[in-house]
């Protein structure tokens, strides 16, 4: 559950190191429509502020809705991407939402925020000596290390060793501390050791695991379900029906917008994805694989399981294979000559690798579903090309430069021939299947209780309980606006 409990002497000091710097901290509310609800003050800012810039300012660009400009940008409708026909093979119209508009380049500062934020703004974190530990395959760690140097907290950025040349190069220049651990996206256990040891030996840290804090979800939920809703809308037209929802599980944040589609839209389906070198959720399985930013080998605490409905398995060599054919000059050759505009192709590298996971599960939920032109499915962009130019350079190295034939053959093979396998339609009792999972990461390893594990399955207010304390949320960050005296 997220605990809202004040700690008054510690909040003083929250409120003393904010209103130094300066910090106007947004409400939920403000990042679901942010044109509507920001500050006239913070937008004459941002007109003149760079979306990467360590200025307090971003805080505010910390939603979908951010003109999709470098510097000096507002807001606008939902920064969403449409994948035509003649790449996906479907009729289904694919609908993504794109990281890339965001700071960091990367929709995880808002789950970061959504973790770090309720702690700051009840004095539960003091970021006057307190240092915020943020365990993460790569993006969420990024997200929290720049959301710290905003709001004035030191960090700790814990990654995989292994992971893209990119998210080390930039953290270094907002993280106070970064720690690599063993292996690569499929090492989340040595991720967990890391944090026990530090929690352990360091009393100055608190821990913002991203598997866990309710916060995650709650982000999701508040922010990306409503902006999913309203993009869908827009497209569906007088005829349209929305399928449903896919993603990948991550640290499983983003299945909170699931629960926020279902309230929309009750007949829709969520799809949760893993890489089929390791099937967790649909073989209890275990491996190593490739697909950044999507981890592995056990159950997030956040995910609502009973309110998935499918899971859907992804070669990861599909999604290397379908960044080199949106990005290589020999792929963008080919997708001109299957007759896709020069407007689409230039989008494409909004899409990264997990991203590329996430539209080849929508792909399968079409071919599923056997969906028409008049179903939509919504999915997410992670991140874009901009994280991974290094992971391009790497398989020209080991594959050799594309060719419009590997082009043509990338296309037939991992994406039209892209079939139903390794899929697994839920039933209630595959879905307690894999809630209780959970039991062996979080129970026996990590603290949680049986009785709360069981809570999260039986009791029917246990996660409306969660999305209800988005209002609360947002008392307590005005309260503490008006305390910093910048929210005049």
């Amino acid at each position: 559950m997220i605990d809202l409990t004040v700690n008054e002497d510690k909040l003083k000091n929250a409120v003393e190191l904010a209103k130094k710097r300066g910090v106007l901290i947004p409400t939920l509310k403000q990042m679901r429509d942010p044109d509507k609800y920001t500050p006239a003050r913070i937008k004459e800012k941002l007109k003149h502020t760079g979306l990467w810039d360590l200025d307090p300012a971003n805080l505010f660009r910390i939603t979908w809705k951010n003109e999709p400009k470098e510097t000096g940008g507002l807001y606008g409708a939902v920064n969403t991407l449409e994948f035509p026909h003649e790449l996906t093979g479907v009729k289904a119209r694919i609908i993504a939402l794109c990281g890339k508009w965001f700071p960091t380049g990367a929709h995880k500062v808002g789950a970061s925020f959504g973790c770090l934020v309720p702690r700051l703004v009840t004095g539960q974190f003091d970021p006057t000596c307190q240092k915020a530990v943020w365990p993460s395959t790569g993006n969420y760690c990024r997200g929290g290390a720049y959301n710290a140097a905003l709001l004035g907290c030191e960090s700790i950025a814990i990654l995989p060793a292994g992971m893209s040349r990119e998210r080390f190069e930039w953290l270094r220049t907002v993280a106070g501390e970064i720690i690599a651990t063993p292996g690569s996206e499929s090492n989340v256990k040595e991720i967990y050791d890391e944090v026990a040891h530090i929690r352990a030996t360091r009393p100055e840290a608190v821990i913002f695991n991203q598997f866990e804090e309710m916060g995650n979800h709650l982000w999701h939920y508040s922010v990306t379900g409503p902006a999913m809703e309203e993009a869908v809308r827009a497209v569906m037209g007088p005829k349209g029906r929305f399928a449903g929802v896919t993603v990948t599980s991550g640290s499983a944040g983003t299945t909170g917008c699931g629960d926020y589609l279902k309230e929309a839209f009750p007949y829709s389906k969520v799809a949760v994805g893993e890489a089929s070198e390791c099937p967790t959720l649909l073989a209890n399985g275990f491996g190593d694989h490739r697909i950044e930013g999507i981890g592995d080998k056990h159950v997030p605490w956040v995910h609502n399981v009973r309110n998935t409905d499918l899971v859907i398995d992804i070669d990861d060599n599909a999604c290397l294979a379908m960044i080199r054919l949106c990005n290589e000059p020999a792929g963008v050759k080919y997708l001109k000559s299957l007759g896709i505009s020069d407007e689409v192709i230039a989008r494409l590298p909004l899409m990264g690798i997990s991203g590329a996971a996430n539209v080849s599960m929508a792909i399968k939920m079409a071919k599923y579903y056997e969906l028409t032109e008049n179903d939509v499915i919504v999915t997410v962009l992670t991140d874009s090309m901009a994280l991974y130019g290094s992971r391009l350079e790497e398989m020209r190295a080991s594959l050799g430069e594309y060719t419009e034939t590997r082009a043509a053959v990338d296309h037939a093979r991992y994406v039209l021939a892209n079939g139903t396998d390794n899929m697994l339609e839920l039933t209630y009792q595959q879905k307690k299947r894999i809630h209780n999972l959970k039991y062996y990461t979080w129970v026996e390893q990590q603290g949680k209780t049986s009785a709360e594990l069981n809570a999260q399955w039986y009791d029917p207010d246990y996660w409306t309980n969660i999305h209800k304390a988005a209002a609360r949320i947002d008392e307590k960050i005005d309260e503490f606006n008006a305390r910093t005296g910048l929210a005049q």
